[in-house]
């Protein structure tokens, strides 16, 4: 299967809740989603463009929160996705602490958008933000073990079984405790 065919397969698996064994009728469906990276990547507009809005994007100053709500259907409670967005490139990654709480770990997902056109920013972006990222993590992971071992146990586990267990480079691999997507932005300006 192809990324696309992979794409495709989840989106209609979203779309029809008769063949989704994880969401009970009538549950609400939550995700929260921290977008981070370069000073003027995009991450704004890509935010825009998920909630289908036509605005012009603005500088974000520090931490900035919007949401989203989808039906799936008719007569059912509405899906939420939570928006966060940390401006300021590396200058501010502290506040990740914000978002990012033992509430919504098990939701929770990380969007790096690195702008391609400043690829000697690439590297310390990116190097800077993820590990502090993997550090405030591991520290909610660390609690969790103490007061709630089986939620920790289940998402050390869900990060383990996104791994390709026969690869040969496995026994190195050291994953991210959280579901992560890294984006890179502004190819066309790079190219």
């Amino acid at each position: 299967d192809t990324l696309w065919d992979l794409a495709i397969a989840e989106v209609e698996k979203r779309e029809n809740p008769d063949d989704d064994d994880d969401v009970k009728p009538g549950e609400v469906w939550e995700k929260s989603i921290l977008f981070m990276g370069n000073k003027n990547a995009g991450k704004t507009t890509i935010i825009l463009r998920c909630l289908e809005r036509e605005e012009s994007p603005k500088p974000t100053l520090a931490l900035e929160y919007t949401f989203g709500r989808r039906a799936r259907r008719h007569n059912i409670p509405k899906d939420v996705a939570h928006f966060w967005e940390l401006g300021g490139g590396t200058s501010l990654v502290e506040l990740i602490r914000i978002p990012i709480t033992s509430h919504n770990i098990r939701s929770f997902a990380i969007v790096l958008v690195l702008d391609l056109s400043k690829p000697n920013e690439l590297w310390t972006t990116m190097e800077s933000l993820l590990q502090v990222t993997r550090n405030h993590v591991n520290k909610i992971l660390t609690k969790l073990e103490k007061t709630n071992p089986e939620v920790a146990a289940e998402i050390k586990q869900r990060m383990w079984n996104n791994l390709q267990r026969d690869h040969p480079d496995s026994a190195l691999v050291d994953p991210f405790p959280i579901p992560l997507v890294i984006i890179g932005s502004k190819y066309d300006i790079f190219h």
